[in-house]
């Protein structure tokens, strides 16, 4: 005998940021449907993108990190399990089966289904850092709250660390770990720190944080090096020469990247894209009927390229959440044709920030590039600090298809870029905003519209 729903049962699976989010838009838009969400973790709700700073001490405790309690949900009358795992589910009879803490097995039926499983940590070939499928101790990543209260507790025998991933999070935990007095070795496979962001902007952030780490790039790490089961050093390898050298090493970050985590969503037929997440469309409805899914395990396409990207922004997460939410629970939202990628952070007393894709992906011959050094005030007034943009721009039609910042109020500068693409505002638009003018808080005109005019004075050159 099948099981007779009697009233809308939606079931999220995770309890992240994208999870999370689609409970409490769902509960806002059907208060009446039941809600059920299952965690494999022991936390509900926390931001994952904050675990840097709770290493640095900014952060008093891994606990404030939790932005939504077990009693807050249960206050919203959301039924979270913690510590569940989801085994299975029944596309047809629309059933799941998980495993509680205690072993015991539980089937739940729904009526619409969210995935929010995201990813795992990508483990690079480095020998000898793995105990079985764990990682041997001194070694961690950084993507959840144990990791963060695990290198805590490390952090005060280190005196040496070495963090392998130049990306946004290897850079961000490289200057967490200077806050404690460390020394720190930076190890990236490719020819630049933050590859997301171009050479020119990637040289100026490089040589200004030199003093503080070391860098190694166009290197591998190879092998960690233990004596008497304590890491003592880390062998690296040039790429070109394969000449190897030892970094003294007593901590270890593994900062690589990620693998969605769809393993769930293909035992429920899902369309696994190109980049290896789920596909979802701009409902964030998967290929099976009344299955949405959400954040890292997710792929979407990019606004401006139109090709498939892995969502991996805690940002993009949140806005899915708030699509499959809505639309689980019988409302409307729908998501813009794609997402700008728009992200930003701080490291080492330089803010960088981004929008759309890397200037490396998009063709030169149909585009212009403009850069300009500004000021965040008027050269005459004392205590301006330095803005460098760049930006680029279509030859043809004068679209705004990517911009980027370092220095001063870099996130909000590319945030007017952010604003203007998603308007499909042109770049002779853009170039006559009228930003706010005062001596002391802001120049005349903005580094935001005096890029804009280099781009488009080229491009109006190049056309002729």
């Amino acid at each position: 005998m099948g099981i007779i729903i009697t009233k809308q049962e939606l079931v999220i699976i995770g309890c992240g940021a994208g999870g999370g989010t689609a409970a409490q838009f769902a509960r806002k838009t059907n208060r009446q449907a039941s809600i059920t969400i299952y965690e494999k973790g022991s936390y509900p709700q926390y931001s994952k993108c904050a675990l840097p700073y709770v290493i640095s001490g900014d952060i008093a405790s891994p606990d404030d990190l939790i932005e939504f309690s077990k009693t807050w949900f249960q206050k919203a009358n959301m039924d979270l399990h913690l510590n569940t795992i989801i085994k299975d589910i029944d596309v047809k009879k629309k059933v799941i089966t998980g495993e509680y803490s205690d072993g015991s097995v539980f089937e739940k039926s729904y009526t619409d289904l969210i995935i929010a499983t995201g990813s795992v940590p990508s483990i690079p070939p480095i020998k000898n850092i793995m105990d079985k499928k764990t990682l041997k101790k001194q070694i961690f990543n950084i993507r959840t709250l144990d990791d963060a209260t695990a290198i805590l507790h490390e952090i005060k025998h280190v005196k040496h660390a070495t963090v392998v991933g130049a990306g946004l999070i290897g850079m961000e935990m490289a200057d967490c770990l200077v806050e404690h007095k460390i020394q720190v070795a930076v190890v990236e496979a490719l020819d630049q720190i933050c590859p997301m962001l171009d050479a020119d902007i990637v040289s100026l952030l490089a040589s200004s944080i030199k003093d503080y780490i070391t860098i190694f790039t166009n290197h591998f790490a190879t092998e960690a090096v233990f004596t008497n089961d304590t890491l003592k050093s880390l062998i690296i390898e040039q790429r070109e020469t394969k000449k190897q050298q030892h970094i003294p090493t007593d901590l270890l970050i593994i900062a690589t990247g990620t693998t969605p985590e769809t393993t769930i969503a293909q035992k429920a037929g899902c369309k696994i894209g190109k980049t290896g997440g789920i596909c979802v469309n701009e409902s964030s409805l998967t290929s099976q009927p009344h299955i949405y899914a959400v954040g890292d395990c997710t792929e979407y396409v990019d606004f401006v390229t139109q090709k498939p990207v892995q969502v991996g922004l805690g940002s993009i997460a949140v806005r899915q959440g708030i699509a499959a939410g809505v639309n689980a629970a019988g409302g409307t939202y729908t998501l813009p044709k794609g997402f700008l990628q728009t992200f930003t952070s701080t490291f080492f007393n330089q803010e960088i920030a981004a929008v759309g894709p890397a200037f490396s992906t998009l063709k030169s011959s149909e585009m212009v590039n403009g850069k300009y050094q500004g000021s965040s005030l008027p050269e005459y007034f004392p205590g301006g600090k330095p803005i460098l943009m760049k930006i680029a721009v279509a030859l043809e039609s004068g679209s705004i298809l990517s911009a980027q910042a370092i220095g001063a109020n870099a996130a909000q500068r590319i945030n007017t870029y952010a604003t203007a693409m998603l308007a499909d505002m042109r770049i002779d638009q853009l170039k006559k905003l009228e930003t706010a003018y005062a001596p002391p808080i802001a120049p005349t005109l903005d580094t935001v519209t005096l890029v804009a005019d280099i781009a488009d004075m080229k491009r109006q050159r190049k056309k002729k």
